[in-house]
């Protein structure tokens, strides 16, 4: 009997371990996007649901730590060159 096999395998193909760091903004949300369909499918399983749920918040997290890091970018290079916040 094969016991390699995994129980729950990832509908959208990104594994749980797989970090969302290595994805531009965009892929981010285009893998948010996925996520959000997955959710939205009648034959999800609860848990499921629960893995699904927590990888878009995962994903969520980074998109929102690399427009907080661009914001801040751009905060200093106004400062630093006398440019108006906006």
């Amino acid at each position: 009997m094969n016991t390699d096999r995994k129980e729950n395998p990832e509908p959208s193909g990104l594994p749980e371990e797989e970090s969302a760091e290595e994805f531009s903004i965009e892929e981010a949300f285009a893998q948010v996007e996925e996520v959000i369909a997955c959710l939205e499918a009648e034959d999800i399983t609860l848990e499921q649901s629960f893995q699904q749920y927590n990888r878009g918040m995962k994903l969520l997290q980074k998109c929102n730590e690399t427009i907080d890091k661009v914001e801040k970018k751009v905060l200093k290079i106004n400062e630093d060159g006398g440019l108006d916040e906006f």
